[in-house]
């Protein structure tokens, strides 16, 4: 058991990688095209990787007795419009900010998604609030000017961020009743639909442009959106959540050090004990799961990595 757990570690490790290093993708995409047209493209590549995978577990959904098609088009649609408010306005704010400092705004969503469980009735314990405390001193020393200005880039990945956290919380509910392959296609498909129009009207499609974008869209669409997702549903049958949420955590560090080796980012050292302190925060957020059953369960509801919990039903690919 200790050795596929630490197999599972270790691919969601390559998933923290992907996300993390995507941040850079996304950046060297719009040198060519505009973040509606990226959104538009990387989705769309997405949820076709999605589907050989679909076909070859077509079965598996008979496992979930709740499963509808018309629940997994409306599932798959209110997923969709989450993911499409978080990765457009991540998108927009990319143009005015460095990947590193991105990657860590993004990574909020670990504080809010607990947060936003209060509203839903749920507990928190004094190690959220310690780890919101730090979060926020650490957003302010990265993001906010001496004129006590938060950076544009920094405002619209921060309110993307938010987007994140409702994202979580629906592919959460979802994964219990619902293939998690099929809800993740739908919401690719969705969320794609949604920036189509905006493409269109707002930026310039043009072929050539595209194609010197290739690689970029590619990573985006491919890697992040299709390989990564895949395995985290699978490797989360074997890792346990404390693991699995901390090791996510990292997508912020590897986001950093991406923007750093590939782009030439420098956060300096302000930057630098903001990045700290709000790694630091995260980590604290993520103790009560890790600490398991001294701690009520209700109190670490919420609590997941980027695309949802693990489904309770007995095949997380259906």
């Amino acid at each position: 058991m200790q050795t596929r757990t630490l197999k599972s570690d270790s691919l969601l490790l390559v998933a923290a990688f992907i996300w993390g290093t995507t941040f850079v993708a996304q950046r060297k995409g719009m040198d060519h095209i505009g973040p509606m047209t990226y959104i538009v493209l990387r989705f769309l590549l997405g949820a076709v990787t999605l589907v050989p995978l679909i076909l070859w577990r077509r079965n598996g959904v008979t496992k979930n007795p709740g499963y509808t098609k018309r629940f997994l088009l409306w599932g798959g649609a209110l997923g969709g419009l989450a993911l499409f408010g978080g990765t457009s306005f991540q998108q927009m704010g990319l143009q005015y900010t460095t990947a590193g400092k991105a990657g860590f705004v993004t990574s909020l969503y670990v504080v809010l998604v607990p947060l936003m469980g209060l509203v839903l009735g749920h507990r928190c314990g004094r190690s959220l609030w310690i780890g919101v405390g730090l979060a926020v001193t650490g957003l302010y020393l990265l993001s906010v000017t001496e004129s006590f200005t938060i950076a544009r880039g920094d405002l619209l990945v921060l309110v993307g961020a938010f987007f994140w956290a409702l994202h979580v919380q629906v592919i959460g509910y979802l994964a219990q009743r619902a293939a998690p392959l099929r809800i993740a296609c739908v919401q690719f498909i969705v969320c794609a639909a949604l920036a189509l129009p905006f493409a269109f009207v707002t930026e310039k499609m043009d072929v050539s442009a595209i194609r010197d974008a290739a690689i970029p869209i590619l990573y985006g669409g491919v890697l992040s959106a299709g390989i990564a997702f895949t395995l985290q549903v699978v490797c989360q049958r074997t890792s346990p959540p404390s693991h699995a949420a901390i090791i996510m955590s990292l997508e912020t560090v590897f986001a950093a050090l991406a923007g750093w080796l590939v782009l030439g980012e420098r956060l300096g050292l302000r930057g630098l004990i903001g990045c700290v302190l709000m790694l630091t925060g995260l980590m604290v957020v993520q103790l009560p799961p890790l600490l398991g059953p001294r701690l009520d369960s209700r109190e670490t509801a919420g609590h997941g990595a980027k695309m949802g919990g693990e489904p309770p039903y007995h095949d997380p690919l259906g």
